[in-house]
């Protein structure tokens, strides 16, 4: 059995506790979520998960966190034990997002004509689209094809489900395409959804790597740079961290895709990026969760800035190195 203790929150309160908390000290800390419970009248709501029964320290430290809910009593409920998979996939619909069509194991016989389906169901990784940042990726990704870009080298940096590196390699089949995580359990995950929606593991044209990595720290991926496209739906903060490193690995050009960070983070985002010969070409997702696409600018005549890339053995490049 497992608990939930619940209480309500403002947005301000939410967004700080996403980015840690004192909890997280604790030998056991709860998982934490907050959500918005009504969009009209900006209720959010902080929902903490325990394993046992939340002792009475236990639940300071959880108010604590929400000082607007001073007063208030939380709601300590017991859960029973569920099949969460099936029912977070009961839950989830399908996301149609440009010319791609995602959807979980119920909607496979409901697929729309003329699009580009995927089934990704329910895991522990993100991204099934579902959320407003790969919906957008997705839109970006369909939009750079409509402008008749054609990138040969891709790299999909915090992969997630796969999702994304699996639409770019549909929509340029002859593509070199590596993605990578900083979780081994999302390569896993995509090594399984590249198996159901058959797309080839290898290291050719045609072919997905994978690669457990934290950024671009790989010898697979700093092997193959620099890529005509890179796709990265993290956070601002590892995407400011990451300006660097993804600057070394697009080439002279070549386009970037970044998500994940929300509208009030795309300033600090776009400056670390301009800082390193990006501009901005294009704005799409959602008000709140802005997709970015970038390109690198070129740099013509003796004083234009270069960067040695280390180039690993080729024997280094391995294939699902974890």
């Amino acid at each position: 059995m497992s608990w939930i203790v619940s209480l309500p929150c403002t947005r301000a309160e939410a967004e700080a506790v996403s980015n840690g908390s004192a909890l997280d000290a604790l030998a056991e800390p709860p998982v934490v979520v907050t959500r918005e419970i009504d969009q009209d009248a900006g209720l959010w709501q902080l929902d903490a998960y325990v394993d046992d029964k939340p002792a009475p320290a236990l639940l300071t430290m959880i108010h604590a966190l929400v000082p607007s809910a001073k007063g208030k009593q939380p709601t300590v409920d017991e859960l029973v034990e569920q099949d969460w998979v099936t029912l977070s996939q009961q839950g989830l619909e399908p996301v149609q997002a440009g010319r791609f069509f995602v959807h979980t194991s119920s909607y496979a016989d409901r697929i729309p004509p003329g699009t580009t389906p995927f089934l990704i169901d329910a895991s522990q990784a993100f991204g099934t689209g579902g959320h407003d940042t790969t919906a957008g990726c997705l839109e970006m990704l369909d939009r750079v094809k409509r402008k008749g870009t054609t990138p040969r080298n891709i790299a999909d940096i915090g992969t997630g489900t796969g999702l994304l590196a699996f639409a770019a390699m549909a929509l340029w089949p002859s593509a070199r395409t590596i993605a990578s995580d900083i979780d081994p359990a999302s390569i896993f995950v995509t090594r399984d959804n590249a198996a159901i929606n058959r797309m080839p593991l290898g290291r050719g044209s045609g072919a997905l790597t994978l690669a457990v990595a934290p950024g671009t720290d790989h010898p697979a991926i700093r092997h193959r740079a620099p890529y005509d496209l890179v796709i990265a739906n993290i956070l601002a903060g590892p995407l400011i961290t990451l300006a660097p490193d993804i600057a070394v690995a697009t080439a002279p050009g070549g386009h970037a895709i970044l998500a994940g960070l929300i509208a009030r983070q795309m300033e600090p985002v776009l400056a670390a990026y301009r800082t390193q010969g990006f501009r901005l070409a294009a704005r799409g997702g959602s008000s709140e969760w802005p997709c970015l696409l970038l390109v690198k600018r070129r740099r013509y005549g003796w004083r234009r800035k270069e960067r040695a890339f280390h180039r690993a053995d080729p024997a280094d490049a391995s294939f699902g190195s974890w």
